[in-house]
């Protein structure tokens, strides 16, 4: 027990060492920053060039500020997906057929 509690009271200082270790052993026998970007530039290239194109696309694109006639909300963009049509009163059009009285 007297180990233990003696290893406790140094755990800052064995953790800090064994990070030491593993940055220094990571810097000599790691790859170094230049073969890095020599393997991924043309990922890193191709992402730069797609985040160039969204923030140019999102600065100089037109917004739709909703007043317009021709935006569709998504719900009415559901309904006419579904096939449930709405005539101007608000109910659901009959698509041609007339209701007629059920013979018996």
């Amino acid at each position: 027990m007297a180990i233990q509690d003696r290893l406790l009271q140094f755990r800052l200082h064995i953790a800090a060492t064994a990070a030491g270790i593993a940055v220094i052993s990571l810097l000599i026998h790691g790859p170094t920053l230049s073969t890095v970007f020599s393997f991924f530039w043309p990922l890193l290239l191709s992402t730069a060039c797609f985040l160039t194109l969204v923030a140019f696309l999102l600065r100089f694109s037109p917004t739709s500020n909703g007043d317009s006639s021709g935006s569709i909300t998504g719900e009415e963009l559901m309904d006419y997906v579904a096939g449930h049509r709405e005539d101007h009163t608000g109910e659901l059009a009959n698509d041609g057929e007339e209701s007629r009285p059920k013979s018996q």
